[in-house]
């Protein structure tokens, strides 16, 4: 028991030191400058929104639906990796202390999300509802004991079912989730108590299901590599993650693309940079992901300066990283056995970045078309996009 102790201690700061390597790429200062408007200008909307509000608006049922499905995905996260499946099968019959330990860090580490959107809903929920601040509190209590019982219910379910139709479970949790937290906010406490008893039994049920069942260990292995995956993917947005290899795709619906720039001798380098940008994943995904960004908060955010702090923010980051992503190519490739000038492909990539960027500037511009001077933001991308080309490395 002492050595599974040891196990899953030494596995865990393995595990958040990774997870702070690449947080400090992540979190850097344009990133929380960019946080610190959105939250702000979020805030100050919500608080302007919440004064015309009607009184018929249905914030229980919004609020309990959304919180059951958050309640619902509860993945847990045991550490586990591929070598476990020999080296951890004679300690099979013990692993329930190792797994108590995996589950109270994956409860302690998402329970902070539904937490956090059911404070910020109170706000709501005393401006629509007759609820005391005695019942909205009692309410947080119950969303953090379903967290719990959400927890180890999908666990049991992934244990006893070998991790099939993890959707059906995460239905019938948040189905039954939702009913609860309704019933409270409806201040019928007696009905969300039976709610909550419901879910009780039935993850019993799974859980003795799972009694005398083998570990699975493949599932809950690749749940964990495909979890980390996931982070490593999400951090290589911002820093070179160096044994993540973005997957290509064809993307054949974007092949009209090309057209802009036409296959040729001239083009050479041109036209490989653009198939690389088109169908590479991480650089693909990368420009979406940021442009998409910059879009929403340029359509739903009203106040011109955030507007244009955030389309600063975002354009330099988009810039940066797609031209150190698109001229860190080091394989060698067939291109390298013509005779090119040595700077073609550093002039191909800033061609592309920047027809990249005058897209995402299109594409921001028309999002804050209701704004006042709605092409300033426009003239930002452009003007930031162009300098952090010209100054970067």
């Amino acid at each position: 028991m002492k050595n599974l102790r040891d196990v899953w201690s030494s596995r865990f700061m393995h595990y958040i030191g990774e997870v702070q390597k690449y947080m400090q790429f992540i979190f850097t200062g344009h990133i929380a400058i960019v946080l610190v408007f959105l939250i702000g200008a979020g805030g100050y909307q919500y608080s302007e929104w919440l004064k015309v509000v009607q009184t018929d608006f249905p914030a229980e049922i919004l609020i309990a639906v959304f919180i059951g499905v958050l309640l619902a995905f509860s993945r847990p996260t045991t550490l586990l990796r591929e070598p476990d499946q020999v080296y951890l099968l004679p300690l099979e019959s013990k692993m329930s202390l190792y797994f108590s330990k995996a589950l109270a860090w994956t409860f302690w580490s998402q329970v902070w999300i539904v937490a956090i959107v059911y404070i910020v809903s109170i706000p709501l929920l005393k401006a629509v509802t007759d609820l005391t601040t005695g019942d909205i509190w009692l309410i947080f209590l119950l969303v953090i004991v379903l967290k719990y019982i959400s927890v180890r219910g999908e666990f049991s379910y992934r244990y006893s079912e070998r991790g099939q139709m993890v959707w059906v479970d995460r239905l019938i949790r948040a189905i039954i989730f939702a009913a609860a937290v309704y019933m409270g906010l409806q201040a019928q406490l007696l009905l969300s108590i039976v709610a909550t008893v419901i879910s009780v039994i039935y993850i019993i049920v799974f859980r003795k299901k799972s009694v005398g069942e083998p570990v699975p260990y493949e599932h809950f292995v690749k749940l964990e590599q495909n979890r980390m995956m996931s982070f490593y993917r999400f951090a290589n947005y911002f820093t070179d993650v160096p044994h993540l290899h973005g997957s290509i795709r064809r993307r054949g619906w974007m092949d009209w693309l090309y057209k802009f720039v036409p296959y040729g001798k001239n083009n050479a380098q041109k036209y490989l940079v653009f198939r690389t940008f088109v169908r590479t994943d991480d650089h693909f995904y990368l420009w979406l992901r940021l442009t998409a960004i910059s879009a929403v908060i340029a359509a739903f955010v009203d106040i011109p300066i955030v507007t244009w702090i955030v389309a600063a923010a975002l354009s330099f980051a988009t810039t940066i990283q797609l031209k150190q992503a698109l001229l860190s190519s080091g394989e060698f490739r067939m291109d390298m056995l013509f005779p090119l000038p040595d700077n073609a492909r550093q002039l191909a990539v800033k061609q592309i970045v920047r027809l990249a960027m005058i897209t995402q500037a299109i594409i921001v511009g028309l999002c804050a078309i209701t704004q006042p001077m709605f092409y300033i933001v426009i003239i930002i991308v452009l003007v930031i996009s162009e300098l952090t080309a010209k100054v970067s490395k």
